[in-house]
Parts: C-alpha cells; sequence; structure tokens
C-alpha cells in the first residue's frame, strides 16, 4: 500500500503540516526571502505588515500588558477562545519554547525559526507528487487525513480541524495540495490567474 512505502514521507509532510497548522499563516502577508546568507536581524525577515501583524497577535497574547507573555497570559487568552481546561504543564511547555521570557521579539523570532523550518516549496510538491500518480494535483481528503492521524507525528483532531478549515476539500473530497505548498512556503493563497 502506498501509505505504507510513504511513511517515511509521511513524516516530512507532517512536519511541514505541523509548521502550518502552528502559524495559521496570515493569507494576505509574505515572507521577506533573506538575502544570500541571511540577517541576524529578525526584522529582516518579515515584511513590515507582517511585523504589524505579528504585533498585534502579541498584544492579545499579552493580556496583562506587561509586555511579556505568560503562562497566565496564555491561559486567559485559551480560556477567550474556549479552551478552559489547558494543564499546568502543557503552559510551561509552551513557555519553555523559548530561550527566555517572552516579548515581543523573542516571540517574533520564534515564528522567524518556525518559518525557516519549512522545506523548500519544490520539495513539499515532490513529496505530495508521490503520493499523487496520475498527477491530478489533488489528494484525497481521507487518504492525507489517514497520513497525517496515523504516521509520524500525529496530527490530532483539533489539528485536522484547522487544516480543512484553511484548505476545504472540493466537493469530490479532493485536496488541492498545490495550494497548500504554496501557502507553506509564502504564507499566502495564491491569486487565481
Amino acid at each position: 500500500m502506498i501509505l505504507k512505502s510513504a511513511s517515511g514521507l509521511g513524516c516530512s509532510l507532517a512536519r511541514t503540516f505541523s509548521v502550518l497548522v502552528q502559524l495559521q499563516a496570515p493569507k494576505k502577508a509574505k515572507r521577506r526571502q533573506a538575502a544570500e546568507g541571511g540577517s541576524s536581524n529578525v526584522f529582516s525577515m518579515f515584511e513590515q505588515s507582517q511585523i504589524q501583524e505579528y504585533k498585534e497577535a502579541f498584544t492579545i497574547i499579552d493580556q496583562n500588558r506587561d509586555g511579556i507573555i505568560s503562562k497566565d497570559d496564555l491561559r486567559d487568552v485559551l480560556a477567550s477562545m474556549g479552551q478552559l481546561n489547558v494543564k499546568n504543564e502543557e503552559l510551561e511547555a509552551m513557555v519553555k519554547e523559548a530561550s527566555g521570557p517572552i516579548n515581543f521579539t523573542v516571540f517574533l523570532t520564534m515564528f522567524g525559526e518556525k518559518l525557516k523550518g519549512a522545506d523548500p516549496e519544490d520539495v513539499i510538491l515532490s513529496a505530495f507528487k508521490v503520493l499523487d500518480p496520475e498527477g491530478t494535483g489533488t489528494i484525497k481528503k481521507e487518504f492525507l487525513e489517514e497520513l497525517l492521524t496515523t504516521q509520524c507525528d500525529r496530527f490530532t483532531a483539533e489539528e485536522m480541524k484547522n487544516l480543512w478549515a484553511a484548505f476545504p476539500p472540493d466537493v469530490a473530497g479532493n485536496v488541492d495540495y498545490k495550494n497548500i505548498c504554496y501557502v507553506i512556503t509564502h504564507g499566502e493563497e495564491k491569486e487565481e490567474e
């Protein structure tokens, strides 16, 4: 079965999708391509409009407005979104993802690191093409969901819900993986030509 032979591939896809689902990539933001060799300034990785969007998100999360995202801030913002039973250990794990207190620069750096973790578009597209032997540009929703929920970094039901909200399948149950690849690597949907 393709699913078994693609299990290594599924791991790579799952990690890539994890980045996408976690970021909930803004559809109208474009990531600035870093100059050859890159820059140590995290602000150079993003367009000004993106930085403003991240600043707005930071302000929403920083519930007590002290300029630092704490466990209490995370608990409050998650509660405001309906997630009331978040364990203290989960909150601690979120805060520990940062090297220190999460001010805006650290927050932006964390997103920059997540974005840098995505594979180039051609690599992601090639991975999907292995799962699309007919070359249709689509994959059946059921097959992709089975792959992402049973292999390697398994998706939760909530992550799958977020994925289908961001990339709804067509009426025949097909998922446009070319659009997914574009959004993962560019941070916005491809405009229809």
